[in-house]
């Protein structure tokens, strides 16, 4: 019997949360073992999480897939295509094995998906404590967004909505496979390429206000594991990758503009995380600049203006290949940045809204003259 709705699960070593994760699936209200296929696809994982996946295996043989890789892939994108791969419902979900689903998820978005005939919809959704509390306010603020048709074209709120995560979301899979929907293997960002390649190619997408998914913030003795938690070369090397396969993806669906607003976020983004980063010794931060200097010097290809003068001093030396006084901001910025309020760094690594605006009056002239970077 083909089921409704297919949630794909990576799996890399999370023995202590994925019970949880897979209860909160099988209790959903939609019916479990009528309407939901779980596939689980462990990434080489190192302590009970296999183990843990064959037993729910044995208590539903009809609604679980599992397979296990032989070698860790390092990210989320290889275990999300094979779980793909093996998918027979109608729909796709996704969920990280740490993170979880409110009990009414799959209800509100099969009924949401099915009442729009939707290629995707886009839910809200809401962060946790590490104990699974969620946070007081959730992601999307719900008295300014209510249920809307999202447009490409709408760099005020479809932007605002159109998030990387693959968690909120669920794709019609005819769709995904007609149009060989795929995230990134290998790398970090590997999400956010899948999200906006569906984005891209996609005719009907909804967003709802009704918060369908808990991410779990886990504390920093797990994460400093974590590639993109740390911020280390490879971190840095795999955002270059992602980043030059998302542009070209907007170059060649002439889609630029809406590129730019993604461009401005993800260019303060990677600047706070290079020059907050404790992984890197100079060397490595010399060659990551100048790896990077493509992607830095497109804010004055897409008149992007930087969110603070230092980082527009930074990215004029990047320019210029003064990759050393770079360097030597950077450093200076860090040791700042030690001594302000956690929250006033966080509003400062984020373009304002007054930086948007002035985007949104400042359009591209010459947009068929954008073209692509070399991989």
């Amino acid at each position: 019997m083909i089921k409704k709705i297919s949630v794909i699960i990576p799996v890399y070593n999370d023995e202590k949360y994925l019970s949880n994760c897979i209860e909160h699936i099988i209790n959903q209200t939609i019916g479990f073992e009528d309407n939901i296929q779980i596939i689980m696809i462990d990434d080489n994982s190192k302590d009970e999480s296999y183990n843990i996946c064959k037993e729910y295996y044995k208590k539903y043989p009809d609604n679980i897939i599992i397979k296990k890789l032989e070698e860790n892939s390092g990210s989320g994108g290889k275990p999300r295509n094979i779980g793909i791969s093996y998918a027979t419902g109608k729909y796709l979900m996704f969920s990280d094995a740490d993170d979880f689903f409110d009990e009414k998820a799959f209800e509100i978005m099969y009924n949401a998906i099915e009442d729009k005939n939707a290629d995707f919809i886009i839910s809200n959704w809401n962060y946790t404590d590490i104990d699974g509390k969620p946070f007081a306010v959730p992601v999307f603020d719900n008295e300014r967004f209510h249920e809307f048709k999202l447009d490409i074209k709408d760099y005020k709120d479809s932007f605002w909505i159109m998030n990387s995560s693959m968690c909120n979301k669920i794709f019609n899979r005819e769709f995904i496979k007609k149009n060989n929907i795929k995230c990134l293997e290998n790398v970090n960002g590997e999400d956010t390429y899948f999200s906006d390649s569906a984005f891209l190619y996609s005719k009907n997408v909804y967003y709802i206000k009704d918060i369908t998914y808990y991410y779990r913030q886990r504390n920093s003795s797990y994460k400093i594991a974590s590639t993109s938690y740390n911020c280390s070369k490879k971190f840095f090397d795999g955002m270059n990758i992602a980043y030059k396969k998302i542009y070209n993806l907007f170059v060649e669906f002439k889609e630029i503009e809406f590129y730019r607003f993604l461009y401005a976020r993800n260019m303060t983004y990677l600047l706070y995380r290079f020059i907050d980063s404790e992984q890197l010794n100079n060397e490595e931060k010399i060659q990551i600049l100048k790896e990077l200097k493509w992607f830095f010097n497109l804010s004055k290809i897409l008149k992007v203006p930087a969110c603070q003068k230092s980082l527009s001093m930074l990215l004029d030396l990047i320019e210029s290949d003064k990759i050393e006084e770079a360097i030597e901001i950077c450093n200076i910025i860090f040791e700042l940045r030690k001594f302000m309020d956690p929250e006033v760094r966080k509003k400062m690594s984020k373009p304002s809204d007054e930086i948007y605006e002035e985007m949104i009056s400042n359009k591209l002239e010459d947009i068929d003259g954008i073209r692509k970077v070399e991989l």
